[in-house]
């Protein structure tokens, strides 16, 4: 064979792998993928889009929650009344044009990829089961973000964070790097250490909830929300056509299938694992962060899990009252104690006109 022939070979080869590659993603592009659902969490396949601002929505209504807004998206249908899933984990994968994520209940094409929290539906669970104290973990370890809140205090207070704690991490026993099948991806590199911190973290998280299986017994509904931007760096330097780039989307794949599977069965089949994958967000999104290592300032001193002071939608009514309230009584003391400093006692008060006329008399 002439090396002309082989160059054909190769590169049919590789028009073929990209074949497969997109043919065995859920959704090209930008798109959500639920991975695992129970039963009673009906996800219909089709090809409807979804907005990516209406995804806190979605994730609140998967957990049994009112929204503000109807949200008329015929992909879930309503559930049981009285059954609601232990936990719902949110994965975001910036920088991924399609996963291949054949083993996924349904998959749907995501519009308008605008950034989004799920602050809100965080605000709900705390509100509503703030006497259970809930797990509510929200991470993205690119940016050195982390947000905890109930248990997760206590359970992923060593969980590696930073990008300094990650790397001390891959050279420890456990680490990602003598398992995983690296190929053209480098330990040396520092896209290439960002991915495979990622891929650690996924591990890390899984192992420290096998070790608190406790967690997914109680009544309260956990909440997990990671964000993921190894792929995205890895498109920037090296192109989304790269080896590099095929290398960690497979890696990045069977990572996320085995996270999915692992949760799914510690929170004994009744948990929502859903996959965001989007090329790049159409707007920034700041918001405000915090260093795992405010965890242990505990804002709350009789709360031994770093809980917020209780706050709902009634306080400013119940201000107003108790306000409103005090300067009455304020302005009532007020009022008794200026007549009685003005009052005569001998024609003002029965006791002492009472008292006169009987020394009179005597």
């Amino acid at each position: 064979m002439s090396p002309k022939d082989c160059t054909r070979m190769e590169a049919l080869s590789s028009v073929v792998f990209v074949f497969f590659f997109l043919c065995a993603t859920g959704v090209r592009g930008d798109g959500l993928t639920v991975l695992q659902a129970p039963d009673f969490v009906s996800f219909q396949k089709g090809e409807w889009p979804i907005s990516g601002e209406k995804i806190p929505d979605l994730v609140a209504l998967t957990m049994g929650f009112s929204v503000q807004e109807d949200l008329s998206w015929p992909g879930l249908q309503a559930g049981p009344l009285f059954q609601r899933p232990r936990a719902n984990v949110l994965v975001v994968v910036r920088g991924a044009d399609g996963l291949a994520l054949p083993q996924s209940v349904a998959s749907y094409p995501l519009e308008n990829p605008v950034p989004f929290t799920l602050d809100s539906v965080a605000e709900t669970v705390h509100s509503l089961f703030a006497d259970d104290t809930p797990v509510v973990l929200q991470l993205a370890p690119s940016e050195e973000r982390l947000y905890m809140l109930g248990k997760a205090n206590a359970v992923f207070e060593d969980l590696p964070v930073t990008l300094q704690q990650i790397r001390g991490r891959l050279s420890q026993d456990g680490s990602v790097l003598a398992t995983l099948p690296l190929s053209s991806l480098s330990r040396n590199a520092e896209a290439d250490l960002l991915f495979l911190s990622e891929i650690q973290v996924l591990r890390d998280i899984t192992a420290l909830l096998q070790r608190h299986r406790h967690l997914a017994k109680d009544h309260s509904p956990d909440l997990y929300s990671l964000e993921l931007s190894g792929l995205e760096e890895l498109t920037r330097v090296y192109g989304r056509d790269s080896p590099q780039y095929r290398d960690a989307a497979a890696i990045l794949s069977s990572a996320l299938q085995k996270f999915g599977e692992d949760v799914y069965g510690l929170y004994g089949d009744s948990a929502v694992v859903e996959v965001v994958t989007v090329k790049n967000f159409e707007a920034p999104l700041t918001r405000k962060s915090r260093s795992i290592l405010e965890s242990k300032q505990i804002s709350n001193p009789g709360s031994p899990y770093n809980l917020a002071y209780k706050y709902n939608f009634h306080y400013a009514v119940v201000f107003n009252i108790v306000l409103w309230l005090t300067i009455a009584l304020a302005l009532a003391v007020i009022a008794v104690g200026y007549s009685l400093w003005n009052m005569d006692p001998g024609y003002d008060s029965i006791i002492y006109r009472m008292t006169n006329q009987k020394i009179r008399m005597d």
